[in-house]
């Protein structure tokens, strides 16, 4: 099997802790930064939640 399908076996079933994750580290990307670097944080955010499908939103 690809990394491809390992990385999507490990996620199916998990969207939305790892979506709560991806809020985590973006949050304390931009307090790290002071919040210099928001738009792009959350514009990542955003993409990766959207990879993850519709139950992660």
């Amino acid at each position: 099997m690809d990394i491809v399908g390992q990385i999507q076996g490990a996620v199916a079933g998990h969207e939305a802790e790892i979506a709560e994750g991806i809020e985590k580290v973006g949050d304390f990307v931009d307090e790290k930064t002071g919040g210099q670097y928001a738009d792009q944080v959350d514009q990542a955010q955003q993409f990766l939640k959207d990879q993850l499908g519709g139950e992660a939103k």
